[in-house]
């Protein structure tokens, strides 16, 4: 179970033997070489990155001392790459999803490398819709390209109430937006520095500070003068030029419980166990996490949520989960401090 100091990324949920950091570092090694993926993480994870990725060089995990949301981290990591080839293209992903079909995301992943090749735009990947869920972002299909399923982007929505999440799902004109983008470095950089720029501060005025021991100094200085940005808000809002791509290899945000429990074979009466030993009874649609060596026993649940991890313990109901842990780990902050986050 996440928890601040040790988040979902760095979490094996299905007990499968490797993280979802490490599941997404083997997903995009096969499909470009090892010096070519950079992680981008917090100053505060740096060591367990190093721990889970000891394959990855040390100057290939870029850390930022500050926290100011993806637009800022993005626009460090993508002057980094554009200074060992500015001409790249390059993917940006999540490290908290599940691919359930790896051979279709690859032949999406190389459609978009095409089109980002000749196209100066950023290039969202999206999926389907299944159902009205407000914990994800919506793009609306515009008009298409002419490259394969390829539309330009008409509006873009993050988290919508239920009503709204419903009339997307039924209009067949929006998207679930996967988080994930493809574009050529210079746009990227480009369209970053533009968003970024009421810092007044930019990446490219002290260049010779890269990939030198003054770097994390030069970090330092530069993070906290950035706003609280998305790339989603800095770039996919603002950009005339951005497109999405609509894919289907089986994306599952592993961000919610309901991502969690869509992701896994479920047995009888459609229970879900991530791990641990558990007797259902007079009970049914449910997902169970605990430790290896924990049982629990379910009697007369439906639909809920049980979660376990060192000295916390979480029930509660799937549906609306996200609003309402975001809900709980507030109050449990202002009762309990730190201690239980």
């Amino acid at each position: 179970m996440s928890r601040e100091k040790y988040p979902k990324q760095f979490i094996d949920f299905f007990s499968e033997g490797r993280t979802q950091l490490q599941q997404t570092f083997d997903r995009f090694l096969d499909i470009v070489p090892k010096d070519n993926i950079f992680i981008v993480t917090s100053q505060l994870y740096y060591d367990i990155v190093r721990e889970q990725l000891p394959e990855v060089a040390e100057n290939n995990i870029i850390s930022e001392p500050t926290y100011r949301n993806t637009a800022p981290s993005v626009a460090w990591a993508a002057r980094r790459i554009s200074k060992i080839n500015s001409h790249a293209n390059v993917i940006i992903s999540p490290s908290d999803q599940s691919i359930m079909k790896p051979e279709i995301f690859k032949k999406n992943i190389q459609e978009g490398l095409n089109f980002a090749a000749t196209h100066d735009c950023l290039l969202a990947l999206g999926v389907q819709p299944t159902r009205a869920e407000t914990a994800y972002g919506y793009i609306q299909k515009g008009s298409a390209s002419t490259m394969g399923d390829i539309y330009k982007v008409k509006a873009f929505t993050e988290k919508p109430d239920a009503e709204f999440a419903q009339m997307f799902v039924d209009s067949n004109e929006w998207l679930w937006n996967t988080g994930m983008y493809l574009g050529n470095v210079k746009f990227l950089k480009e369209s970053l520095q533009q968003s970024l720029s009421i810092a007044q501060i930019d990446f490219d005025a002290t260049p010779q500070e890269f990939d030198t021991e003054n770097e994390e100094e030069f970090a330092q200085h530069l993070f906290p003068a950035f706003p609280n940005m998305s790339i989603d808000y800095g770039v996919l809002e603002k950009s005339p030029n951005v497109h999405v791509l609509k894919c289907d290899f089986g994306w599952v945000d592993l961000g919610t419980w309901r991502g969690m429990y869509d992701s896994k074979s479920r047995g009888k009466n459609d229970n879900v166990v991530a791990s641990g030993e558990v007797l259902f009874d007079d009970s049914s649609n449910n997902i169970v996490r605990l430790s290896n060596d924990k049982f629990a026993i379910l009697n007369g649940l439906d639909g809920f949520i049980v979660a376990e991890k060192d000295n916390v313990l979480l029930v509660c109901k799937k549906e609306n989960s996200s609003a309402l842990i975001r809900k709980y780990v507030n109050e449990a902050q202002l009762k309990k401090g730190e201690e239980f986050i």
